[in-house]
């Protein structure tokens, strides 16, 4: 008799390339991130000073739109606390006020750095 009908071996899908695929993506993902730190900007706290405030107030108020120095609005921080700078290592206190964005602080927190000023302390 004539069997016209052929049975066929079902193959199986071999994993073997999907688990090659799946180590060589573990592989890259692993070089390619950078686990080492960031870079940071060295902040210190209001309750971490190194020294003891000396002098008169120098209060930073970073404000949305305007930085205040002592309460006062002005147009550049730095002739206002100038003159209430003694040494470069006096301590100036920076805080920021109604929503004011982390990065306008950092931008002010520069421009101090700039002109000298490095021992800054930012009020939680």
């Amino acid at each position: 008799m004539l069997e016209l009908t052929q049975q066929t071996r079902r193959r199986r899908i071999g994993l073997t390339p999907m688990i090659d695929v799946v180590f060589l993506l573990l592989v890259f993902f692993m070089l390619a991130a950078r686990f080492g730190a960031t870079d940071a900007i060295p902040v210190t706290l209001s309750g971490g000073a190194s020294q003891p405030y000396a002098g008169p107030p120098r209060l930073v108020t970073i404000l949305p739109d305007v930085v205040q120095v002592n309460g006062l609005t002005t147009a550049d921080p730095i002739a206002a606390l100038t003159p209430l700078v003694a040494s470069p290592d006096d301590i100036i206190l920076l805080r920021t006020r109604d929503g004011a964005s982390v990065q306008r602080l950092l931008d002010t927190m520069g421009h101090l750095r700039v002109n000298g000023w490095s021992n800054l302390v930012v009020l939680e």
